[in-house]
Formats: structure tokens, C-alpha cells, sequence
């Protein structure tokens, strides 16, 4: 499965993925960020792009801030007006949801409460870094270092064999860059990265480093972001194509091998999932 070390939970009643699970209902993948919302469910066709915003009358709320949920009612208002008609009353879904590098149990138990809204049969839980690779289609049998610079969150993670094997993450993103900051944010990003390889100077993550950082999330539409990093980097840090959904990309592929897991439901044939299209290649090295 390519969720390997990710949480999964099954829905109050219900049972998880470990177990036989009838009347089982569309996929969902999400990504639920600071800034922006990226959503695909089966049926759906192309991935749903649309502001973390809430309304209550006439104010305007944000439920998620630096990548955790502060208003998990907002949140949960949120995800039922994306999602909820698109689940039909009679089957539970199985959803596959991004979350920060290093953030630990509570968010997913915070994210596993929201969800509730969509009768869930499980949650399962993907770091966001290791999805935008995913997403991304990068070659990940080796070492590779991945840099998300989101709206107000920024992560470094090191991959080995498609794992989080080191991480760090600051509360900074492009919503905090004005005029002349911007080199606040690229040496906060620097230091994450010298500091993983100082902490941890293996061969293989020098490597990474020398094969060119992957640059996901809104901070790669920025080209100026990645010219700024490849200086102080001395690497050709490459922007992926479409940055701004290959976290939900790679959650949706996730979502596809947990679906066709034989453990879900081993006696029924799952039948197949409407792919999306390939991802653009990487740029060059």
C-alpha cells in the first residue's frame, strides 16, 4: 500500500481497512490547506480548487491556519458544501487526506472529526510532502529532498524510498511575503535544508541535494522563489508542474492503491477507478 506509515482510522461502527467492509462508497482525496482546498471524489472528474473560506451571514471566516484546523465547525461546514450531495446516503466513502510533515496524531484527530460530516468508513492520513512528489510523478526509489512553500506554511522533508525520513517546518509562507520580504522566507527555507544535512550528513541526503530539490505548493508559481533557492542552495531546485494541486494529485493515486487493496474488501473485485491524467514531466536536471 503506498500509504505505508499513515494513520488510518476507521469510522465510529464501522471497520477499517484491515477488515472486510460491504457497501463500500466513492474514494475521496483531499487536501485541505491554509489557503486553498483541493478536492477529488470519484464521479467528480477534474480536481475542485476553491478557497478555506466559511461564511456565517455576512463574515467571512478561514477555519484552517498554518496548516491546523482552528475551527473545526467552519472546517466541517466547508467540507459537507464540497462533498456531502456527492456521497449517497447508503455507502461510506474511504477518504485520503494530506497533512503537514511532523504534525502529529491530533491533527489527523482533528481531520478524522471533520470528515465525520461525510459518514466516513475510514480516514487515512498522507504527509503532504510525500504526496506532491507523489503527485508530481518524481522518481522516488532514491533520495530526494522536497520543498513545499505554501500561503503560511513552509516544509523541508528528506525522502528515502518514498518515506519521510527527515523533516522541519516553519510558520512562514507566501501570505507573509510583502515588498522586500521575500528573503526572509528563502532563508528560512535555507536554513531547514543545511540544517537536515548538518544533523544528518549520510551520502545519500547530500545526494538529494546534488540531484535538485523538488519546489511544490503556491511558493513554486513564484519563479522568483526557486532562482532565490537555487542560489543560496548551490542546486537546481526545479518548480514541478501545476504545484498548487500535486498534493491532491498524489493523494488521489494513494487512494487508488488503498482502494484496491484485497483487504478492504476481499470478496468482492473493486472495479476500476476513473484515472486522472498523467502528470507533466519534471523539468531536466
Amino acid at each position: 500500500m503506498i500509504l505505508g506509515d499513515s494513520t488510518a482510522t476507521a469510522a465510529p461502527g464501522g471497520r477499517g481497512p484491515t477488515g472486510a467492509v460491504h457497501g463500500r462508497g466513492p474514494g475521496i482525496a483531499l487536501d485541505l490547506g491554509s489557503a486553498r482546498t483541493r478536492v477529488w471524489a470519484q464521479g467528480m472528474g477534474d480536481i475542485l480548487d476553491v478557497p478555506t473560506v466559511t461564511h456565517q451571514g455576512s463574515a467571512a471566516a478561514r477555519p484552517v491556519r498554518r496548516g491546523t484546523v482552528v475551527d473545526p465547525a467552519g472546517a466541517t461546514r466547508l467540507v459537507s458544501r464540497l462533498l456531502a450531495d456527492r456521497v449517497p446516503h447508503d455507502v461510506r466513502p474511504v477518504v485520503v487526506v494530506t497533512a503537514p510533515v511532523l504534525s502529529g496524531p491530533r491533527l489527523h484527530t482533528a481531520a478524522v472529526g471533520v470528515l465525520q460530516v461525510l459518514r466516513p468508513q475510514a480516514v487515512l492520513t498522507i504527509d503532504g510532502v510525500r504526496a506532491a512528489a507523489l503527485g508530481a510523478g518524481a522518481d522516488l526509489s532514491g533520495a530526494m529532498l522536497v520543498i513545499d512553500v505554501g500561503a503560511q506554511l513552509s516544509e523541508v522533508a528528506l525522502l528515502t524510498d518514498g518515506r519521510v525520513a527527515a523533516a522541519r517546518r516553519a510558520t512562514m509562507g507566501t501570505d507573509d511575503v510583502r515588498a522586500g520580504a521575500l528573503a526572509e522566507l528563502v532563508t528560512a527555507v535555507t536554513t531547514m535544508v543545511t540544517g537536515l544535512l548538518r544533523d544528518d550528513p549520510r551520502p545519500a541526503y547530500a545526494d538529494a541535494l546534488d540531484r535538485g530539490p523538488l519546489l511544490v505548493g503556491g511558493g513554486a508559481l513564484r519563479p522568483e522563489v526557486a532562482y532565490r533557492l537555487s542560489a543560496r542552495l548551490r542546486s537546481h531546485v526545479r518548480a514541478v508542474p501545476r504545484p498548487q494541486t500535486a498534493a491532491v494529485r498524489g493523494a488521489v493515486a494513494a487512494l487508488h492503491s488503498v482502494l484496491r487493496h484485497p483487504a478492504l474488501n476481499p470478496t468482492r473485485p473493486l472495479s476500476p477507478l476513473p484515472p486522472l491524467p498523467p502528470p507533466p514531466p519534471l523539468p531536466p536536471l
